[in-house]
């Protein structure tokens, strides 16, 4: 049996008392509640006493009444008084109508996440209609898509509504039932679908919840988070005004002293020019904007183009897409009647129009979760382009983030369908994980996160102070870090790798170097190992052969010898004006600095040590492939971006094909000790990009190392010229 707390029950008895008292007052009459056998049936309503009710004995009554939720001549509420019969059907009474709403939760008895019935009208939504013992319990919101999100707060009474009544598999929907099967040819029998209005969750939640179109090859942000405390529905709105709480906002923004000026707000994460205009200082709103702007655009031109007849849109008249009649890009009030309605729709134009719709439909998606809208925008515009003669211009627009709020990403998304982040990733691969390791040393799984977030770095938001370091325990067991550089410590706690010279020798030990173990797996570094690189033998982050010395910690000069002297902290971009007063205007890749020596055996000795690194990889691949086909038996083949990155070469033809890059077809079973080294130092050349700043002595200094490894047992390996700093 449900456990209802007691005073939860006698707040919804007041709250009902009160509410039939105003129903009372307003001439109305309240739906007949389904009850139970032994619920006694509600008395009809009775006068209001002399003087009316008692409004300061109502709670937030002021606050309601003056609400949208209150609006008795809105249409949301009036809508359906001239219908026959006069009642608010199943797929519209949960919510506008308090009896609908009441029914869906399951307050009157009924199945739960369901509408048994139609809706008398006449209702608003009042004081019972989120008040009952069916809210109180409430924890799941099941949304259009199919999604369930569970766990919830207060939050879910409000996402039971704003969520839209479509979602991108609506779309689909359509297009199957209407039978189409060109994306681009017009079908009678398809039409616009509606997401609805005020669907705040969808961009909330993302791609958690699936309520855009969201096209196939791509990923999305799923729930954005904000900061601590500033999350949820309840926690950003007066859930009875409905108003922002703006004072809450002006903690962190300034300048904002209005819900409008929210527009301007744009946060540290975003550091991309969304819309290609330019401005990297506008608010995200603004972004959001232009990129719907470029939209409608592509819409207009396909629609002309490719569907053969002109289009306009209006978001205040149904069915919001007409025929633009004159052909001048513009609505008319001649235009905007359900009449004219555009009818040559194709797959392509229904699922951007979808999208356009969404972004129109929730006013405030810039703050709920501009990045997916931004997502979304952006690519229904690609979608668009590729039918049109002359393309939208997105050259200069950015779909994603830097790495660090990049939450459409693979670094953030691997563990969607898992519900949490373990362990051993969480504290570089959700926005609470580092925090915890810092404060606890370990790692237990932590939720899945949208990149990034303020709490991850700084320990106090109203000054923004980060979390102190002295120094970083790295994979090799050492204690290192930036004298004095705290800040820069903080990087080192994820740009470090996973694996170092010391694990790696673990899983060798012992074995003959040129024998295949079966037992044997390749060890991947992991990504962006910049710390270790910097820090060289120190971190030992490549594999470092026994009897060799390597260069320590690479510093440069002072005040540039540190990650945050050397980038931004945001936008992770190197800051490469500040190298032009030393290297008088050199890109970073043409830096060579005092290392003297053609170290590549390429001939030039002038190149920057970015060149001297490409071409030691080259010949470093062309040695692990040549140890695998003559000692291991196993032609092999590289990917840099699929997982386990290393396959069989299947047809020996050296080069890795479409077919190849399947887990099936991995590389394993075939490993000798002297090959998983080689290929570990492969993998971490490519894996820290920017090595030949970090520290380019050292990573040349393993790279030569390992060709001439190899070379010891295949003589045939090309080592000419090879010079080791």
């Amino acid at each position: 049996m449900r456990k209802i707390n007691l005073k939860t029950v006698l707040m919804v008895g007041v709250f009902a008392v009160v509410a039939l008292l105003l129903a009372a007052c307003a001439g109305a009459t309240p739906a007949p509640t389904q009850a139970a056998p032994t619920t006694p049936a509600c008395p009809e309503p009775t006068a209001c006493p002399e003087g009316g009710v008692d409004k300061a004995a109502v709670p937030f009554f002021d606050l309601w009444s003056a609400s949208a939720h209150a609006d008795t001549k809105a249409e949301a509420f009036n809508h359906w008084n001239d219908a026959d019969p006069k009642e608010i059907p199943t797929s519209c009474a949960k919510c506008h109508s308090q009896g609908g709403f009441q029914d869906y939760v399951g307050a009157d008895g009924s199945e739960v996440f369901t509408v048994d019935k139609a809706a008398a009208i006449g209702s608003v939504i009042s004081c019972d209609t989120c008040h009952n013992a069916g809210t109180a319990t409430l924890t799941t919101v099941k949304f259009p898509s199919g999604a369930e999100v569970t766990g919830l707060g207060r939050e879910a009474v409000c996402m039971t509504c704003h969520q839209g009544t479509a979602s991108g598999s609506s779309v689909d929907a359509a297009i199957e039932k209407a039978g189409a099967t060109d994306d681009d040819t017009p079908v009678a029998e398809l039409g616009f679908t509606n997401l609805h209005y005020f669907a705040a969750s969808v961009a909330r939640y993302g791609t958690i919840v699936k309520g855009g179109y969201e096209y196939e090859g791509k990923s999305y942000d799923a729930l954005w988070q904000h900061v601590e405390g500033v999350n949820t529905c309840n926690e950003c709105h007066n859930p009875h005004s409905l108003e922002l709480n703006v004072e809450t906002c002006t903690t962190c923004h300034e300048g904002v002293t209005k819900a409008e000026d929210l527009r301007n707000v744009r946060m540290a994460s975003s550091q991309v020019d969304y819309d290609g205009d330019g401005d990297v200082k506008e608010g995200i709103y603004y972004e959001v904007d232009g990129l719907r702007t470029l939209l409608y655009t592509a819409i207009q031109a396909y629609a002309k183009d490719v569907a053969g007849t002109a289009v306009v849109y209006s978001p205040t008249a149904y069915p919001y897409f007409f025929i633009d009649t004159n052909a001048d890009g513009k609505t008319d009030d001649t235009e905007a009647v359900a009449a004219n309605k555009f009818a040559s729709w194709t797959p392509r134009m229904a699922k951007a129009a979808f999208n356009y719709q969404l972004s129109v439909k929730d006013p405030g998606s810039y703050a709920h979760g501009g990045k997916y809208i931004i997502e979304l925008l952006y690519d229904s515009i690609e979608s668009l382009n590729e039918k049109l003669s002359s393309p939208v211009d997105l050259s200069k627009a950015h779909r994603i983030d830097p790495g660090h709020f990049a939450g459409s990403e693979m670094a953030f998304r691997d563990w969607d369908a898992d519900g949490a982040v373990p362990g051993t990733c969480a504290k570089c691969h959700s926005a609470t994980g580092l925090p915890q390791f810092i404060k606890e040393g370990v790692n237990i799984s932590n939720p899945i996160s949208d990149g990034l977030m303020c709490e991850t770095c700084h320990s106090d938001l109203t000054t923004f102070a980060r979390y102190q370091q002295d120094s970083v325990k790295f994979p090799n067991g050492a204690m290192l870090g930036f004298e004095g550089k705290p800040d820069a410590n903080l990087c080192l706690n994820c740009h470090q790798g996973r694996e170092s010279t010391v694990s790696v020798n673990k899983v060798v030990a012992g074995a003959d170097r040129d024998t295949i173990d079966e037992k044997l797996s390749f060890r991947n570094v992991h990504y962006f190992a910049a710390g270790a690189t910097l820090f060289g033998a120190d971190a030992q982050g490549m594999y470092q052969y026994e009897g060799k010395e390597y260069a320590g910690q690479f510093k440069h000069v002072e005040n540039y010898n540190t990650c945050v002297d050397c980038h931004d902290t945001h936008a992770l971009t190197a800051k490469v004006d500040a190298c032009a007063g030393c290297h008088n205007g050199q890109k970073p890749e043409d830096i060579r600095m005092n290392t003297k020596g053609d170290f590549d055996g390429d001939g030039n000795a002038t190149e920057g040590l970015a060149g001297e690194i490409d071409t030691l990889r080259e010949k470093l691949l062309a040695a692990i492939q040549a140890y695998a086909k003559d000692v291991a038996k196993a032609p092999i083949v590289y990917s840099p971006s699929a997982y386990p990155y290393w396959f069989i070469d299947t047809n020996g033809n050296g080069q890795l094909d479409t077919d190849e890059i399947n887990s099936d077809n991995a590389y394993k079973g075939t490993w000798t000790p002297r090959l998983l080294e080689a290929a570990y130092n492969y993998q971490y050349s490519v894996k820290d990009p920017g090595a030949f700043v970090h520290n380019g002595k050292y990573v040349i200094q393993v790279m030569v190392d390992t060709i001439n490894d190899l070379k010891a047992k295949v003589p045939s390996i090309d080592a000419a010229g090879l010079v080791r700093p």
